[in-house]
């Protein structure tokens, strides 16, 4: 059986039991809908949030960042991974106890205002909106490649995968549909993983395998991998660049990836469905631990993919002679007809020199061999994952599964996002400030009608991507880091904090975050024109786009503060309400206020 047809067949079935599921689920209420009728076990949910959470930024994208960024990629582990500490222990269980539907919901009646409120349905959408684009990047990536049709048409296709058991089954759908895509995510992820783990260093588990002896070379694995690219020109792959700037970018976006990852609305509206109080913070647990089967594995991944792309493009070692064009490898030929990488034969010799070439150390050599520059001249991060079976030479049924696995976890958290959209439009704006008199079924259509919207929106942004994967939802996470997580910690755990404060600090978090990452990366039209510049804008003290979320965040918090210290008090009553959130009475039933 040939390569396309054992796609097609995994990839049909997976997304034929996503529908079927669907089908079995389908959500008859709004709690349905909303919050899948608060019966979800803490297992499940956790199993469910690790596939809302794995998308195809951790799927796709950010073993390709760290292949080529080593140490310095690791904020993305180390942030998304502490987010779920900080969600765990001081946001899940007390925003479960306080028993509303949505983010937008708790933030209006905490601080008892329907412009906060409409606030936080703002920054949900921008955070989420922005988030989904790199799930649909993701999708189109693999899509293109697997199924052998163009970026657009594999957008289409996915869309409308998720319309079928996303705007069917609402959360109640999404949550056994995301346990089922779960499986087959981490399925797909960790037997390519073990199979170049064996090949390399013999050891079957990619964790410790990154830590074993080359087998070739008889070398530990990172010291060959150091080797080869310091050979090339390029930064040694276990250090970090040691220049101010850039310990502060590193310091700076991991604390914006903590943050943001406890202040994402599509990851908190999984808590609202459990049961009781206790249960979020189990569901916490639980996630991490579904989540870590892949974040251990995936440093593994990325190192090891370098190790055979530097093999691949210099069979005879660093020292010898380049790839030659005729004996290119299918794999590569194939993705070239993606657009996804590309190469250029400069100098003429029938060969592919992939080097630093703004290195000052292969200068001499390039001159001496009479290269003319780096030849490899695109290799889109987001496609090291899905092409690393093929670069391995694995078996063809694991590729299909690769496919599928990519495509279950862009699916997955494209579904929660969308949900999360769609929910606040529903919900938040329409039921609570257009027509408060909405039917149940009326409010049900509407948030449906909502999710097609967002579905739609999406799709025709994620056909212009502004990035990788990774890099689109990390500018999510600064957003969401600069205004709903400080929204949610100030609701509870500071009384003083009033409307004024909070609406005050949302908006300036929002405002500033969003300006700067457009100035930033140079997202403007020139003055007279209708063109956006080549080149990046300035920035504030060295900061890159995707660590500003941080700054935001601080500035969040302290415009909050003054605005309240000087406006009015918090009434008593809404001081208890905090009060009775944080008091531990977390075994019991949680009230349930809609």
């Amino acid at each position: 059986m040939d390569q396309y047809t054992l796609n097609l067949i995994i990839v049909g079935a997976t997304f034929l039991l996503y529908i079927g599921i669907a089908i079995w689920a389908r959500a008859g209420s709004t709690s349905e809908f909303y919050a899948a009728g608060r019966g979800v076990h803490p297992v499940t949910n956790g199993m469910a949030t690790a596939a809302d959470w794995m998308s195809a930024a951790s799927f796709i994208s950010m073993a390709g960042l760290i292949a080529f960024g080593g140490y310095g990629a690791s904020s993305f582990l180390m942030g998304w991974t502490g987010g779920y500490v900080l969600l765990a222990l001081l946001l899940a269980p007390y925003l479960r106890k306080f028993g509303k539907f949505t983010v937008p919901e708790f933030i209006g009646d905490r601080f008892y205002s329907p412009t906060a409120r409409l606030v936080a349905v703002l920054c949900l959408i921008v955070a989420s909106v922005t988030y989904v684009i790199g799930q649909m990047t993701g999708v189109g990536v693999a899509f293109s490649r697997f199924l052998e049709v163009e970026n657009a048409t594999g957008l289409f296709i996915g869309a409308g995968v998720v319309f079928l058991y996303a705007v069917l089954g609402g959360m109640k759908g999404i949550t056994y549909t995301q346990v089922a895509q779960y499986c087959v995510l981490i399925t797909a992820y960790t037997i390519p993983a073990v199979f170049i783990s064996l090949q390399l260093t013999g050891n079957p588990i990619p964790g410790l395998g990154l830590f074993s002896t080359h087998v070739e070379s008889g070398e530990p694995l990172l010291s060959r991998l150091n080797q080869v690219v310091q050979d090339l020109g390029f930064s040694a792959y276990t250090t970090q660049d040691g220049t101010p700037s850039s310990v502060i970018n590193m310091t700076l976006f991991t604390f914006s990836l903590m943050i943001g990852t406890a202040g994402l609305p599509h990851v908190i509206i999984r808590f609202f469905t459990v049961p009781r109080v206790a249960d979020a913070r189990w569901s916490a647990g639980w996630a991490l631990v579904f989540i870590a089967l892949l974040y251990l594995t995936a440093p593994a991944v990325g190192a090891m993919a370098r190790l055979n792309i530097m093999d691949t493009l210099w069979p005879n070692g660093v020292q010898g002679e380049a790839m030659e064009i005729e004996q290119m490898p299918d794999w590569m030929t194939t993705w070239e007809q993606t657009g996804l990488l590309g190469f250029e034969d400069k100098n003429g010799d029938g060969r592919i020199q992939y080097y630093n070439d703004k290195s000052e150390s292969m200068a001499a050599i390039a001159a001496e061999r009479g290269w003319q520059g780096n030849e490899l001249t695109n290799f889109n991060r987001d496609i090291l994952v899905l092409a690393n079976p093929e670069i391995a030479r694995l078996p063809g049924w694991v590729i299909a599964l690769v496919a599928a696995g990519g495509l279950a976890a862009a699916l997955s958290t494209a579904a929660g996002l969308l949900l999360a959209i769609s929910s606040a439009i529903s919900h938040d704006v329409i039921k609570s400030s257009i027509n408060p008199n909405i039917s149940e079924r009326g409010e049900l259509l509407a948030a449906r009608i909502s999710m097609a919207v967002a579905i739609g929106v999406a799709t025709y942004l994620g056909l212009n991507p502004p990035g990788f994967a990774a890099q689109t939802v990390a500018l999510a996470f600064g957003i969401a880091a600069a205004t709903i997580f400080p929204a949610l910690m100030m609701g509870i755990f500071f009384k003083r904090i009033n409307n004024t404060g909070a609406v005050a600090g949302m908006l300036t978090g929002l405002i500033f975050t969003v300006v700067y990452i457009f100035l930033h990366k140079g997202w403007f039209f020139l003055p007279g024109t209708n063109q956006f510049p080549d080149t990046i804008a300035g920035s504030l003290f060295g900061i890159q786009s995707t660590a500003i979320g941080s700054v935001g965040a601080i500035l969040n918090f302290l415009v909050a503060w003054l605005v309240a210290r000087s406006t009015t008090e918090t009434p008593d009553h809404i001081k208890e309400l905090v009060e009775s959130v944080r008091v531990p009475r977390g075994a019991a039933a949680a009230t349930v206020t809609h």
